[in-house]
């Protein structure tokens, strides 16, 4: 009896392998299906995308990193400063700073993802051109931010730099709007 049971597991073990090896290749993209592979290592852009519809979506893209930058620093920066949430003994202090510096980290990676979004519309990158200095200046504040380091010049320095970035959209025909992005996005 002993010797059935290492014998058992030893079956299972070789199930359980068999069903991963068999699944791991059914879900492989087969040659003869037609279908190609969406994920090309050329790097090389879809067919079928003119110049003037690359322009269109590089607008849209500004738009929408723009407005959820402009949407988390009002909503976990500017309006929990305003309201006292970042000074000693408020209560929910330390929650309010991490999220001001998750908030400012992704405000950060959205407008620079907004910035090289504008280099697809001419008009556009002519008017978002002079704001990528104030941008990368903003590198830092995240850590501030979370740190609980931060004062009125750090703030206002966000604010400055979103209100730059709106304008410059709406000069070129892209106006921005703030889009509050969930907690779950600041995160992940």
């Amino acid at each position: 009896m002993p010797t059935s049971v290492p014998l058992r597991r030893l079956l299972v073990a070789l199930l359980l392998s068999c069903t991963v090896l068999v699944s791991a290749t059914a879900c492989g993209s087969g040659g003869d299906s037609g279908a190609s592979s969406s994920a090309s290592p050329t790097g090389t852009s879809p067919t079928g995308t003119s110049s003037a519809e690359a322009q269109k979506f590089a607008k849209t893209r500004f738009v929408a990193n723009a407005g959820l930058a402009a949407g988390a620093t009002y909503q976990w920066i500017v309006k929990p400063y305003r309201a006292g949430g970042f000074k000693k003994g408020a209560d929910g202090r330390t929650f309010a700073l991490v999220k001001a510096g998750l908030a400012g980290g992704f405000a950060y990676n959205r407008l620079k993802a907004a910035s090289d979004n504008a280099k697809g519309d001419p008009l556009l990158s002519k008017a978002v051109a002079p704001l990528t200095a104030g941008i990368a200046s903003l590198k830092g504040l995240a850590t501030k931010l979370r740190k609980g380091d931060a004062g009125e010049g750090d703030i206002s320095a966000f604010e400055n730099v979103i209100n730059n970035v709106k304008d410059a959209g709406k000069s070129a025909g892209a106006e921005v709007k703030d889009q509050v992005p969930s907690t779950a996005q600041l995160g992940g």
